[in-house]
């Protein structure tokens, strides 16, 4: 295949489509990439070798150009002294120097056409070639994204991952087992029970309250009562 053949393949291609078809899209459009360059690289490679030899072809038809008007000079020498027959010599070689300058600038212009058309070709396959590298960098990018996607989700659906979380819940019942036998011990201890130190420092406190209040309750009622009650009171205590 040609450069020129290539160059059009890659240039009129549809990514959208190749990238639908194919079974390994980053792979295909690696290759794609790979060849634009390389395309790229040829054509600029073609276009100054063309650039060189139109150059030299330019060289070429002013020699050419100015050996007409140097045989065109001779032919009026020569026609100016009556030399008729000199005169049209110097115009035959000038007649001959003006068609191969007249090829000359025909290959010119072949060739200033064709570096236009590379010029077309080679603008519209560093627009493709740009539009692919935001392609594989968009894939690249949506692939990075759905592998963490997937190890998050595998890791969700890890039986290694539901396994420790059933040990924590069983670690869990177990200390609930514990802790009720902890609360189990106090249950009750408010009767029948051995009482505690603190317990009957309370009741004493307690009923020094009640011994008090009951002084107390004895002496009003002992001074509001006549004499031989309150004295038979006294006998009762």
């Amino acid at each position: 295949m040609s450069i020129f053949s290539r160059l059009a393949d890659i240039v009129n291609s549809n990514l959208n489509a190749l990238l639908a078809s194919a079974e390994d899209p980053e792979k295909i459009i690696r290759l794609i990439i790979q060849e634009m360059e390389d395309t790229l690289v040829e054509v600029r490679s073609s276009a100054v070798r063309t650039i060189a030899e139109r150059r030299d072809l330019e060289r070429r038809a002013e020699s050419l150009r100015r050996e007409e008007d140097e045989w065109q000079r001779k032919a009026e020498l020569a026609l100016a002294r009556g030399r008729e027959d000199l005169a049209r010599g110097a115009l035959t070689a000038k007649s001959h120097r003006a068609q191969a300058r007249a090829n000359l600038d025909q290959q010119i212009a072949v060739l200033t056409g064709g570096l236009s058309q590379q010029n077309d070709d080679i603008t519209k396959l560093q627009a493709k070639l740009a539009d692919a590298k935001k392609r594989q960098q968009s894939l690249a990018a949506r692939r990075t994204t759905a592998g963490n996607r997937l190890m998050v989700r595998e890791k969700l659906h890890d039986d290694r991952i539901n396994d420790a979380f059933f040990r924590f819940e069983q670690a869990e019942r177990s200390l609930d087992h514990l802790e009720g036998r902890v609360e189990a011990f106090d249950l009750g201890r408010g009767k029948g029970s051995v009482p505690t130190l603190e317990d009957e420092l309370a009741a004493l406190e307690a009923n020094e309250a009640v011994d008090a209040e009951l002084a107390a309750l004895k002496a009003r009622l002992g001074n509001s009562l006549p004499a031989g009650e309150a004295a038979a009171s006294e006998k009762k205590e």
